[in-house]
């Protein structure tokens, strides 16, 4: 097991980083989703924001993994249109990964609350400010709609690369032996 990419795949923490996020990412939206089963209780709510927290712990480790190693080839090579696209969807999802979770921890300091991680509570981030967490709530729910759209996107283009245009853009990502 790699932890470092070879000429055809990522590496092992890559992958790993990779799947355990979306993971996450999923747990994140279905607490956000299921929270009006739940009106009176606040545990899908402070789920919602440890989970956050802990995708945000976790793309930090992911951007130092990406800045220290190159991505494998695609093979064979994607017209540069698909090129240019997929980087900029790819800077969409870094934004979304790094733009939420801040936002999130915002809008709870804005609001006066505490941000609960596993049974601490971390600092605001700033001061408590009812117009700058009405504000900052429209910009984490927008976000949050835009994530669904980008996900969908990097989802169906991995697909089609797999499915249709049959080069290596998935399998690069996959864990061995999947």
């Amino acid at each position: 097991m790699s932890l470092r990419k070879n000429t055809k795949r990522y590496g092992s923490l890559s992958i790993g980083l990779h799947w355990v996020m979306l993971l996450l990412l999923a747990a994140v939206y279905a607490c956000m989703e299921l929270r009006g089963y739940f009106p009176n209780v606040s545990v899908p709510r402070a789920w919602h924001f440890m989970l956050g927290l802990t995708f945000f712990a976790l793309v930090v480790v992911r951007l130092m993994v990406r800045m220290t190693t190159s991505p494998p080839p695609i093979k064979p090579n994607p017209p540069k249109l698909q090129t240019l696209s997929a980087r900029l969807v790819q800077i969409g999802l870094y934004v979304l990964m790094i733009g939420m979770p801040l936002a999130g921890w915002l809008l709870l300091s804005a609001s006066g609350k505490p941000i609960p991680f596993f049974g601490l509570h971390l600092p605001a981030l700033i001061s408590k400010s009812q117009d700058m967490a009405e504000f900052i709530q429209i910009i984490h729910e927008t976000g949050g709609t835009a994530g669904y759209f980008l996900i969908g996107l990097h989802t169906v283009a991995a697909l089609y690369h797999h499915y249709v245009v049959r080069d290596n853009t998935l399998l690069r990502m996959l864990p061995a032996g999947a």
